[in-house]
């Protein structure tokens, strides 16, 4: 099912944003490119958070993140409440992030996989539903930003 899938990297991932951009597209995805455009340096927040805005303003459906390791940029995304970014460097994980966690964005690190695995990690991500059941009280628990002592 083609979606419309946010892109952000910082300068250390550009080339692999662009590989998977023109990927995605010939996959039939809908792709917001929100840059960087150039391998000029940048600061990866600023285009994690422009990510994880994409998806708060339901521009985009699903997000992919990256830099050099993916760290940086998973952890930008994570810092708005509507996104539930998992770094992944390979296909369970990116799997296992959809049917469990309810993921909507994926965070990978172009200095640590090459652009086949990171294809295949967004193909997983892109392919797999969210399994609910007893998996959505716990994504449910994401979202409430009140730390429940009773419940820890």
């Amino acid at each position: 099912m083609a979606e419309t899938v946010a892109i952000a990297s910082d300068h250390a991932a550009f080339d692999m944003k662009a590989a998977l951009a023109d990927w995605l597209r010939d996959q039939g995805h809908e792709v917001i490119d929100l840059g960087p455009d150039s391998t000029a340096s940048v600061d990866y927040p600023d285009y994690g958070y422009k990510l994880a805005q994409a998806i708060a303003d339901g521009r985009a459906s699903k997000g992919i993140a990256l830099c050099g390791s993916g760290i940086g940029i998973s952890i930008a995304v994570n810092r708005h409440p509507a996104a539930r970014c998992a770094l992944v460097s390979e296909e369970l994980s990116a799997r296992l992030c959809r049917e469990h966690n309810d993921a909507n964005v994926i965070a990978m690190g172009a200095r640590l996989i090459g652009i086949e695995q990171a294809r295949a990690c967004a193909a997983a991500f892109l392919s797999t539903g969210f399994a609910g059941d007893r998996h959505l009280r716990r994504v449910d628990k994401l979202s409430n930003p009140a730390f429940d002592k009773e419940s820890a």
